[in-house]
């Protein structure tokens, strides 16, 4: 008998034993990028998707069947069918944001491993649910918020926490500009079941008409399938950096107040969180120097801005005086892949973990309630209410019913 080398991990390749075996869920165009990610990396295995969707479903299983050369991806519309496999370690969940947190409960409970799309939650409850899953189950979870793991953003993190900008007193969030939910979509005839499960699509999100557009990526901003008014959108990669600076991992703001052009936070060591859609190094959203998603760290001795763009700015030149980093896109999410591989076998924390992801989706939904009132709000980050204020609580932040048979 003739043993191909790549089965005893000989040539560099990896043996199946030391692979990491996981299954998709929901992966769409982001989705798909995700995937392509952790293809870079010769211990992981794909194995099967679950989607509602026929044609994600055949696209996925097609890049799998390019990529390994043999048919060996099976495709389901049931995500039970892939959580109940236990020849499966891991799951990718890049499904619409209204199944984030539901889908990764249903996969700690199943025993796997998760690699999840963000933002991860749609409200505060969510995001506390959702960690105590993970911390309940014993799970190694990563929220894609990989913008920890693109190093001219982790230079900038460095730069602030190292005291090299001083005493840090504030830092700033790139955010979209927050706007009230769209009018539900006009009804159209619902498609063949074999070709799209409505129902399932939907998922804990209240049950809404069918229309085609939803599902060709163009559900966000839509009430009960988005949250937070756009602020979470972008908030979740750049709040949380300004999290991680602020050394707030596991923490909020206290008080949060908006004006026309920003939402501003306020933490108990007195460190300023403003959240803005402009006013970065080269101005407006897509800086030609810095681009998207751009943060800003200010210190009294000075400051450093990052974006998408592989950028970094600094208000001294001495400040990356022989400093080098590898130039990725702010939305490559390859290294930050590698960092959940990794912790899948050592079973450690990995950098956006469900804390870390727990309390920076919390400040951006505690800055929507700012924002949809048009006022202060105080907030308490051990109970994560707004004391003695129901309004604030009320807002679509807090609260959130699962529509049966979706119920964690």
């Amino acid at each position: 008998m003739i043993i191909p080398g790549s089965v005893l991990g000989l040539n560099g390749a990896v043996a199946p034993s030391n692979r990491i075996t996981v299954g998709g869920i929901g992966l769409g165009p982001r989705g798909r990028r995700v995937l392509g990610a952790f293809f870079e990396h010769p211990d992981f295995q794909f194995l099967a998707i679950a989607d509602p969707q026929k044609e994600r479903r055949e696209i996925v299983q097609r890049l799998a069947m390019r990529k390994y050369g043999v048919k060996q991806c099976d495709t389901y519309v049931d995500m039970h069918d892939v959580l109940g496999r236990d020849d499966i370690d891991a799951v990718i969940i890049a499904t619409g944001d209204r199944w984030h947190t539901t889908a990764s409960v249903y996969a700690a409970r199943a025993g796997k491993d998760i690699y999840c799309e963000k933002p991860c939650a749609m409200n505060i409850q969510e995001s506390r649910e959702l960690d105590e899953a993970i911390l309940k189950h014993k799970r190694v979870f990563q929220a894609g918020t990989q913008r920890r793991s693109v190093q001219n953003f982790a230079l900038a993190v460095e730069l602030a926490r190292s005291g090299k900008l001083g005493k840090l007193h504030t830092v700033h969030a790139g955010i979209l500009e927050p706007t009230d939910y769209y009018a539900p979509l006009p009804e159209e005839p619902l498609p063949d079941p074999a070709v799209l499960d409505w129902d399932k699509w939907v998922g804990p999100a209240p049950m809404v008409p069918y229309n085609r557009s939803y599902c060709r990526s163009r559900w966000h901003n839509y009430q009960g399938f988005y949250p937070a008014y756009r602020i979470a959108e972008w908030g979740a990669h750049t709040v949380d950096l300004c999290q991680w600076v602020a050394v707030a991992d596991n923490t909020t703001p206290i008080e949060y107040e908006t004006d026309s052009t920003t939402i501003t936070g306020t933490y108990a060591n007195g460190i300023k969180l403003v959240m803005r859609r402009a006013g970065f190094k080269g101005e407006g959203d897509w800086s030609p120097r810095l681009g998207s998603a751009p943060v800003r760290f200010e210190g009294d001795q000075g400051w450093v801005e990052a974006g998408d763009a592989k950028a970094i700015a600094v208000s001294d030149p001495k400040l990356i005086e022989g400093r080098s980093y590898k130039k990725l896109g702010g939305d490559n999410p390859v290294d930050h892949a590698r960092n959940f591989l990794d912790c899948v076998k050592s079973r450690e924390q990995p950098i956006s973990n469900s804390t870390v992801s727990r309390y920076g989706h919390v400040t951006c939904f505690a800055a929507a309630a700012s924002w949809k009132l048009g006022r202060k709000v105080t907030f308490d980050p051990v109970s994560e209410t707004f004391p003695n204020d129901k309004e604030a609580e009320t807002v679509g932040t807090f609260s959130y019913e699962r529509r049966a048979p979706y119920t964690i």
